[in-house]
C-alpha cells in the first residue's frame, strides 16, 4: 500500500501464472472474454490458465505493433463483434507491462487503454512480470502506471526480479478481491 500510495489487497501466489489467471478469474465469469494483445503473455506462455482458473473463460486476442495495445486496434476488433449471445462477452482488459517485445505502456496510454475499458464496463489487469523494469523505464511511480491510470488488477512480478517462487497479486478495488482467498485456496496454491 505504501509503495502504490492507496489501499491495496494482496495476495501471495507461487507464480506469475498464477497472479495472472486468478486475477482475471475475480472479474471473468465462465462465459467471458478478456481483450488482449495477440503476443500477451497470459496467451502465448501460461497453457490456458486464464480459461482453467476462470472455469472456461476465452482471450479474446488483438494484434497491433510491437506488443501494445491501441485503443483504436481495441476498436477494430470491438467492432466485428456482434455482442449477442452466440459470441464470448468480453469482461477484461489485461496489458503485459512490459511487453514481450520490451516496449513500455506509458501512463497516458494505460489511461486511454483504461477509459476504453471502463466505458464498456470492462475490468483492467496487468500482466507486471516485468513490471519493475517497466517503472524504472518510464521514471514514474508505480501509482501513476497503474490504479491512477485505471488499473484494478495488477500481477506484481517479483520472478523475474531474482525472486524465488513468489509473486503477489494486488487488487486496488476491494470489490474484486472478496473471492480470491477462495479461489486461491480451491486452486491449492496455499
Amino acid at each position: 500500500s505504501d509503495l502504490f500510495e492507496t489501499p491495496v489487497k494482496a495476495f501471495a501466489v507461487p507464480s506469475g501464472t498464477a497472479a495472472n489467471a486468478l486475477g482475471l478469474a475475480a472479474c471473468v465469469p465462465p462465459y467471458g472474454g478478456v481483450w488482449c494483445h495477440a503476443e500477451a503473455h497470459v496467451d502465448v506462455d501460461e497453457a490456458g490458465a486464464v480459461g482453467f482458473y476462470t472455469g472456461g473463460a476465452s482471450l479474446m486476442l488483438v494484434p497491433s505493433p510491437a506488443g501494445k495495445l491501441t485503443v483504436e486496434a481495441l476498436e477494430t476488433a470491438a467492432s466485428r463483434r456482434r455482442g449477442d449471445v452466440h459470441q464470448v462477452q468480453a469482461a477484461a482488459l489485461s496489458l503485459t507491462q512490459a511487453t514481450e517485445c520490451g516496449t513500455v505502456y506509458t501512463p497516458d496510454e494505460v489511461a486511454a487503454l483504461a477509459g476504453w475499458a471502463k466505458a464498456r464496463g470492462l475490468a483492467v489487469q496487468m500482466d507486471g512480470a516485468r513490471f519493475a523494469n517497466a517503472v524504472a523505464h518510464l521514471g514514474c511511480s508505480p501509482a501513476d502506471v497503474t490504479w491512477r491510470a485505471g488499473v484494478d488488477i495488477l500481477s506484481f512480478g517479483c520472478i523475474k526480479n531474482g525472486g524465488m517462487a513468489a509473486e503477489a497479486l494486488l487488487l486496488f478495488d476491494p470489490k474484486l478481491a472478496e473471492t480470491v482467498p477462495v479461489r486461491r485456496k480451491r486452486a491449492g496454491l496455499m
